[in-house]
């Protein structure tokens, strides 16, 4: 049974892919690692990202290094796969021609078929029944729900690479769900690269509230995460399932990227600056206690102090209990590098990047910190050092804040739910002793 190392890169979307076809070689006779710190298969299979130049430079170098380890001996075969060869595909045949094989976004089965051929097995099991072979730990999962985007905001590269938004069918969805419930998954992460335009392609409307309801409805399932929405034509109807539902977890992901409806326009988002203010308000209004996160950039063509002004006004108005926050990277192909000048200086925009999470850091400290003395329900991650590490319904995994329990506090058990009350709190962790398990 031949070993075959996979090296995933860029986001969980990339992850889901990876999972999926890890499945699928393991029940065709191949043994999976994934991420491997030294990896030890004959095989390699880097999951690559093209989305902005530092994820091109990472897969870029991660290729460059196996193809090294390839001419020392250290491994016998390298496969790329995923958005980097999905965009560059001819380039990179050309320039990295150590690599044995280049494969897609959408194509990346074939390459059971290559291994299946060069192994003299016999046709490839492949099907949607296989099950995943989960890399992150057993009690969570990424739930893909979409692939593509329609919206082609002025600076992204996406629908360049995936195409135009392509839903999955609901049914299929939820039974993928129940697989996962079956065995041991209790926390869901919703992702897409725009959830909320969910079954537009399949039926014309918004699905996004009947799928969560549903998903919702399934025994076994105790959290459900929503990632990547889009503040456009907004589905109303969601915020009434993540209020009713107690396994919906009041958290959502809604990247905005700015404020000034100079950028708004420039940047092609279909928003205005007092739909955006409305939108805040009528969310936190309809879900108390929400806790939202969003994404933002500085440095837009034609950004002008008085925009970045308005952006830190938004910022220091909207109080994000979760915000990350990114400098403009010029993409080929994008309409913004066809029609703008990257005008802004790269020292200018690395000072707007740092001032604005400077305000966050103060905003993220002081939200943390107003919930010493509650109680709150926490899975456990992992054990690290003198902590068990856990996370509340408002944190999702690798991206956001941790709940720190003393060792002394034990044993607790991986994967499962604690009442936890917290007793001091850091500008993005808090910690927290233990006041029973919890059996919900």
């Amino acid at each position: 049974m031949k070993t075959i190392d996979f090296i995933s890169l860029g986001c969980s979307k990339n992850l889901v892919d990876s999972e999926m076809l890890m499945g699928l070689m393991e029940a065709n006779g191949f043994h999976c690692t994934h991420d491997s710190d030294h990896p030890q298969g004959e095989i390699v299979v880097v999951n690559t990202c093209g989305f902005i130049a530092d994820a091109k430079e990472e897969s870029i170098n991660t290729i460059l290094e196996f193809v090294q380890a390839k001419a020392e001996g250290r491994v016998k075969k390298i496969f790329v796969m995923g958005c980097l060869s999905e965009r560059y595909l001819s380039d990179l045949e050309a320039e990295i021609p150590e690599v044995d094989g280049w494969f897609g976004k959408f194509n990346y089965r074939e390459l059971l078929d290559v291994l299946c051929r060069e192994e003299h097995l016999s046709a490839p099991l492949c099907t949607s029944t296989v099950q995943r072979h989960l890399t992150t730990p057993r009690h969570y999962a990424y739930i893909k729900i979409s692939e593509g985007c329609d919206r082609h905001c002025a600076y992204c590269a996406i629908p360049l690479i995936t195409g135009k938004h392509q839903s999955r069918q609901m049914d299929e969805i939820l039974e993928e769900v129940r697989s996962l419930v079956a065995h041991g998954t209790k926390e869901f992460q919703v992702i897409a690269q725009e959830l909320t335009y969910y079954g537009v392609d399949l039926t014309g409307k918004q699905q996004i509230a009947e799928l969560i309801s549903r998903m919702a409805d399934i025994e076994g399932v105790e959290w459900i995460r929503l990632h990547y929405a889009y503040p456009t034509h907004f589905p109303w109807e969601l915020l009434q399932v993540m209020r009713e539902k107690p396994n919906v977890c009041k958290y959502l992901d809604i990247a905005l990227q700015h404020i000034s409806d100079h950028m708004l326009s420039r940047m092609q988002r279909h928003v205005t600056k007092e739909e955006t203010y409305e939108l805040i308000r009528r969310i936190r209004r309809e879900v108390p206690g929400i806790h939202l996160r969003t994404t933002l950039m500085v440095g837009f063509p034609g950004e002008t102090n008085a925009d970045f002004d308005e952006l830190v006004e938004f910022v220091k108005w909207a109080r994000f209990e979760r915000m990350g926050a990114f400098a403009y990277s010029e993409e080929e192909g994008t309409y913004s590098e066809k029609h703008y000048e990257d005008d802004v200086p790269e020292e200018v925009k690395q000072a707007r990047l740092d001032k604005l999470m400077r305000i966050q850091q103060r905003i993220s400290g002081e939200l943390e910190a107003e919930k010493v003395g509650k109680i709150l329900r926490v899975i456990i991650d992992r054990k690290e050092g003198e902590y068990y590490i856990g996370r509340t319904e408002f944190c999702s995994p690798e991206v956001d804040p941790e709940v720190l329990i003393p060792v002394t506090e034990g044993p607790l058990m991986l994967g499962e739910f604690y009442q936890v009350k917290v007793t001091d709190s850091e500008e993005f962790d808090i910690y927290g002793k233990i006041v029973r398990r919890d059996n919900a």
